[in-house]
């Protein structure tokens, strides 16, 4: 029996087409995203109730995809994983076209704001735009959230059906203290519930309000943002305080009639996408070719299905945003019969919904892997990858930024791996240094070599020799630099342009391709 992947209360059987590897894959995806993004094999094991060789044989693939990696008996998941969120966001649009306006309104009004849509009886986040203060909202892009402790869920649901109602009253029924919304805190079953009566105001005053009703402290105003031509609500955005800034009557006097006027101007920009439709991205390449080779090369440990089946979701994308049987073979080079089958898989699993001939994706997409990475830095994204150049090279090495200022350029130690000698480079995260003065300085401030690299040469002190690449972020522009330290009496400057470049250019280059993809809907800070 495997973990349910939403909060239904009752588990369909699978249909006899499903791909039952790919249904355990993703229970495995489900459970690591739940867990905070790191499990061990035995709590893996417990979470999604599969036998040990399974899991393990899950995880090898899920391992040789790049989608989560080994650390001691845990694992982990990677950055590359938000591409199967990215490519539900990519398709939906919303998040691209609307989150200037929800960061501008954050800005404006020093609080925090949320883009959410619907997720069946629960609503879920595509886009935050959060305060950094002591005092803050801890919710992240992919969480999801009961409709009923939400003000966007009371807008939702003023469009629901009689059917969509009956399935939210077994649901609560079925979980009355909310145990399958691990984003929000366990519920009083006590609690009093004018949830329908909410909806039904919410239809007549097109607005919603929570007051406190996720937790003691929280309140936030929500407006729809309404799709042109159906007028039915694209997305909800919300206003996001606590208690001791604003009451939930404040809210409504002072920040309501602004959130309105940024939702007029969303609207105006879903109307201009609308004549304008989004041109197709490239679609993936090679999948099943690498599929076919990796199962040459690791035998019964990868899981060939599995890995097939995933890569059907990174067929969607921009431009992609609903797609034919025919289509999505073209764009993942699979049989038709094997993308038919992991549809029909998704389908069953609510990650893909089938209008005629054409699939789209679900925001249930976004609870494989993205709510614990989608709040990373890039100081963490790039520890794994510094520790594995430390081990290859036995050197240390570190990631360094240009620290704001007006004053002379320094750089600031946001991550560093150390080797283990006894003779070795000993800075500390936080580090800061003369940018002139350092390789790591030189290849921020766009003073490399022809190769694309920097060199310090005993500058700093007396035997420290080190060479640094840039790291730069989607728009080309170098945000931070990786580097390989020495002592001059181990190698000598050739030595440092022939053996240790190449691995260093490869790691930035894994540093980077794992910002690019962290960074394409959210905000990735640099420490």
């Amino acid at each position: 029996m495997t973990a349910p992947l939403s909060s239904s209360p009752v588990a369909e059987e699978p249909p006899a087409e499903a791909v039952t590897p790919l249904i355990r894959g993703v229970a495995v995806l489900a459970a690591l995203t739940e867990a905070g993004g790191t499990l061990s094999a035995s709590a893996l094991e417990r979470r999604t109730g599969l036998a040990r060789s399974t899991v393990d044989r899950i995880t090898a693939t899920l391992s040789r995809m790049g989608y989560v990696r080994p650390d001691g008996r845990d694992s982990v998941l990677t950055p590359r994983v938000m591409e199967l969120g990215n490519a539900y966001l990519a398709a939906l649009r919303l998040p691209a076209l609307l989150d200037g306006h929800a960061d501008a309104v954050a800005d404006e009004l020093d609080e925090s704001v949320s883009l959410a849509v619907a997720d069946r009886d629960g609503i879920r986040f595509i886009h935050q735009a959060t305060r950094r203060r002591a005092m803050s909202v801890s919710f992240r892009i992919g969480d999801l959230l009961p409709a009923e402790r939400t003000a966007p869920g009371a807008l939702f649901a003023a469009e629901w059906t009689e059917r969509e109602w009956a399935a939210w009253r077994a649901r609560r029924a079925a979980d009355p203290t909310d145990a399958g919304f691990p984003a929000v805190p366990p519920r009083n079953p006590a609690a009093a519930d004018d949830f329908e009566a909410r909806a039904e105001e919410t239809r007549h005053s097109g607005w919603a309000l929570d007051d406190q009703l996720v937790e003691p402290g929280l309140v936030a105003v929500s407006v729809p943002v309404r799709e042109p031509g159906t007028g039915r609500i694209a997305c909800v955005a919300s206003v996001v305080s606590h208690t001791s800034r604003h009451t939930a009557a404040d809210l409504r006097e002072t920040l309501l009639p602004r959130l309105r006027t940024a939702v007029t101007a969303m609207e105006a920009e879903l109307r201009e996408a609308g004549a304008r439709p989004a041109e197709p991205g490239p679609p993936p390449a090679g999948l099943a070719v690498w599929t076919t080779a990796s199962k040459h090369e690791l035998g019964r440990d990868f899981v060939e299905s599995l890995a097939r089946g995933l890569t059907v979701l990174t067929a969607f994308g921009e431009g992609r945003s609903a797609l034919t049987l025919t289509d999505v073979a073209k764009a993942t080079g699979l049989a038709r019969a094997t993308a038919r089958r992991a549809l029909i898989t998704y389908e069953h699993l609510g990650l893909v919904t089938a209008d005629g001939r054409e699939f789209a994706l679900t925001p249930r997409v976004l609870s494989l892997g993205y709510p614990p990475l989608s709040r990373t830095t890039l100081s963490r994204l790039a520890a794994p990858r510094l520790r594995a150049l430390a081990d290859r090279l036995d050197e240390p090495t570190a990631l360094a930024v240009l620290v704001p200022g007006t004053g002379p350029a320094e750089i600031q130690y946001v991550a560093v791996a150390a080797a283990r000698r006894v003779l070795t480079v000993d800075i500390t995260v936080g580090t800061r240094l003369p940018a002139s003065r350092t390789a790591l300085g030189r290849a921020l401030l766009g003073l490399a070599e022809p190769g694309g690299y920097a060199l310090a040469d005993e500058e700093l002190e007396s035997g420290l020799r080190s060479i640094a690449v840039p790291v730069r972020d989607r728009a080309g522009r170098p945000v931070a630099a990786v580097n390989v330290a020495t002592h001059a009496a181990r190698r000598t400057l050739a030595d440092c342009v022939s053996e240790v470049l190449p691995a260093l250019h490869a790691t930035a280059a894994q540093v980077q391709d794992d910002l690019h993809i962290a960074s394409r809907f959210t905000r990735v800070p640099l420490s």
